[in-house]
Parts: C-alpha cells; structure tokens; sequence
C-alpha cells in the first residue's frame, strides 16, 4: 500500500475544508492525509484542525504564515481568495509543493505564464480546479465526440444559467460582486467553461469578442420601499425573489446545512443565519451592494479548423445549470447538466437518449467531479502521469484563463475583437 499524500490546506473555507477536506476524510483518507491548514479566520482554523487532527503546531493564522515554513507537505491546496492566489502559488512552487490550485490561477497574463514557468522550472504539477471535465457527463460527451457519431464537430452554442438566487448569493453580496477586489466574472465563473470547451473540441481559440453587462442589480432599480437589508422593514420583501431572509431560512428548513448556507457562518441554525442576515454581507438588499460584476454575458470564440463557439452566461434563470449543443457534419448532440441528459441526434439513424444517472451515483459537489478530481489527482501525484487523460495540465488552464480574460478585454471595449 502506498503511503498517503500529504497536504497543507490554506484557506479552510467552502471549497478547502467544506469541499476538498470533508471528501478526504470521508472517502480518501487512504490516499491523502491532511496535515497542516492556514486560514485568516480563527473559527473556521479550528473547526478544520478538529475534524482533520492536525496538530496545534501545524495550523497557521495565514497561508502566508505557512509559506514561512519550510515545506511542511507534499502538495498545498490553494483556496483562498481569488486575489491570493498569484503569490500564494509563486511562493509554493518555489517551496517545491505540488498544487491543487483554486481557480482563478491569476488575474494578469504575464502572472498565468509565470506559475506555468515556475511549474516546469521546478517539474511540479498544478492542477487547477476544472472540476467539470471530471464529471460523468462531461467525460460521456467527449466520448461521442470522439468516436465520430456526429462527424466533424463544426459549432458549439452552450448557456450557462448562473440561477437568479446564486447571482445573488456570489455575484451580488459575496466574494465575488466586485472585480477590483477579486476578478471578472467571466474568469471566475467562466474558465470552467472555456477549459470544457477547449478539451471537448480539442481545438485551440484564434480570437473572441464579447458583449456583457451589469444591468439589473442598481440601486436605480431598487423598488420604492425596500431597504438597505431584508431585516429590515422592507415593503416589498414578501414580493420579492431576492429576499435573502426567506431564501436563507427556507434553505435551513430544507435541510440545508452546507453550501450556500455554511458560507454565512459555521455550523448554520436559524439564530445564527439570522444574526449573520442582519450584521453580515448576505443580508443586504441586492440593489444596494458594492457589486460591479456582469449579470449576463455573450462570448463568441473563432477556433482553429474553422469551428465556432457561442456562448451565454446569464443571472436571470430559475435553474443553476449549463445546456450545450455541439453540432456536427452528420449529426448534433445535446447536452444538459442540470438535469444528467445527453442527446445524440445523427441526421441518418436512430436518435439515442443517455441518461447519465444510470451511469454513475455520484453527483454530489459539481455533479461529482470534486471527488474525481482528487481521486485522478492521486494517481498523478503516486505515477506522474494522467492514465485517464482527464487532468488538465497548468497550460491548458493557463489558456482557458487567456480567452476569458480576452473576452473582459473586449467587452470593455465595446465588443472588439481580440486576437489570441
């Protein structure tokens, strides 16, 4: 049996101790043993070194108070702010710790290619968190592509519908709503996408354009009555979809005790959320936040060979969920995320249905590519390669981060076309 792999978690928040520590110590203790953490917030530290055991000694009150250390694991897991993640990973890599690296790697392009030097200057693998080329789905899609029942792929058109309450809940009041502090939302939410798109068609981008704006979530659009938070004595709250008392609430009363709710405060009850609604963040009326991030977005990509891309990304849908139609010289597919369905229509033959949740029983965290993601990870880490061919390496990512951070470029200004 081989020995486990040691890692120092920096940042015990959602995606690293919610996310990536709880699937460690549930079902792959046998492949990773976590045993240092850092993070700024001294509840969240604590609670993270009681369920993983890590010594009082080997938790630390910053990934930077960490990265003073000599290395003290094999592999870090970077999950801190977006805006961390540069410097945190540079110091890292000159360490000589492997990286499971949060996305977004970087908000700059000369600082994506500096991690992709430092990388292969000190031959040390980062795998940036692309969790959906992980999923089921996404691995049967290729697989159709790749076996040519569509023939030659020659468009892509794919909608991402962020969900009215999740643009609330990130893109308005949480981490992610102001560009200047953390990065564009194309980047953050959207690398996944260009990381899938780029994989499935196996095609490289030659140039984008993008059209995209923050329309909606104003103060010019705050309705007559409504107050600076849904505590409050708000006229139109019972109204009104963005109510976060009764999103919040009723997520507890469905049993919620994790995602979204456990980013308001730790170990959620109705007292506790309540308490963090009126004081904290999430509370805040969402015509009334600091926010600057887009609430819809187009991206056209031109790619090599010919082929096309559209895509939208949108607040303003009941549903968190991608569709994509990848369309062929002899037949399309159809694809959609949220509800585990492929379609396969050839323009000669017989249309087959693929319900994906006959293929596997794990959709929990991204449809299931959290846990795969470390699972694949490990055997890179134990043989030094990717068997399956589903790790993305540091300069694939690095190209997926290129064409959105192109794709803010244009929209910036007016929808230019920027070449790649």
């Amino acid at each position: 049996m081989n020995k486990a792999i040691t890692v120092a978690i920096a940042g015990c928040g959602s995606r690293g101790m919610d996310t990536y520590g709880r699937i460690i110590q549930e079902s792959l203790k046998d492949k990773f043993q976590v045993v240092a953490l850092a993070d700024i917030r001294p509840e969240r530290l604590e609670n993270a070194r009681e369920i993983c055991n890590v010594p009082e000694n080997m938790c630390f009150n910053s990934a930077e108070d960490m990265l003073k250390q000599d290395k003290l694991a094999d592999v870090m897991f970077i999950c801190t702010p977006d805006r961390c993640h540069y410097t945190q990973a540079k110091k890292a890599l000159e360490l000589n710790y492997h990286l499971l690296l949060e996305k977004p790697i970087a908000g700059k392009t000369e600082e994506l290619l500096e991690i992709e030097r430092l990388a292969s200057k000190n031959k040390r693998h980062v795998v940036v968190c692309h969790v959906l080329r992980y999923t089921v789905y996404y691995q049967k899609l290729k697989e159709i592509i790749n076996s040519g029942a569509i023939g030659k792929l020659m468009s892509i058109a794919s909608v991402e519908g962020v969900g009215f309450w999740h643009q609330a809940h990130s893109f308005v009041r949480g981490n992610w709503a102001n560009s200047d502090e953390t990065s564009p939302m194309i980047l953050q939410k959207c690398c996944h996408d260009f990381d899938t798109f780029l994989w499935l068609s196996g095609k490289h981008a030659k140039r984008v354009s993008s059209f995209g704006h923050l329309s909606y979530f104003k103060e010019e659009n705050a309705p007559e009555g409504s107050t600076a938070r849904c505590t409050d004595d708000c006229k139109v709250k019972n109204s009104c979809p963005y109510n976060a008392e009764d999103f919040y609430m009723q997520q507890l009363k469905n049993g919620t005790k994790g995602w979204p709710v456990n980013v308001l405060c730790l170990d959620p009850t109705e007292e506790k959320v309540l308490e963090a609604l009126k004081t904290g963040p999430y509370g805040r009326c969402v015509f009334r936040c600091d926010n600057n991030v887009v609430d819809h977005q187009v991206v056209n990509l031109d790619m090599e060979d010919g082929l096309t891309l559209s895509f939208t990304m949108c607040a303003f849908t009941e549903q968190v969920g991608r569709t994509i139609r990848l369309m062929g010289t002899l037949g399309e597919i159809q694809g959609d995320l949220e509800n585990n369905i492929i379609k396969v229509i050839p323009f000669k033959g017989e249309k087959q249905i693929i319900d994906i949740s006959k293929l596997t029983e794990d959709f929990s965290g991204h449809s299931g590519g959290d846990k795969r993601m470390l699972e694949e990870f490990a055997k890179l880490l134990e043989t030094g390669k990717s068997a399956s061919g589903l790790i993305s390496s540091i300069g694939d990512s690095v190209e997926s981060h290129i064409i959105a951070l192109a794709a803010e470029k244009s929209r910036l200004n007016d929808g230019e076309v920027v070449e790649l």
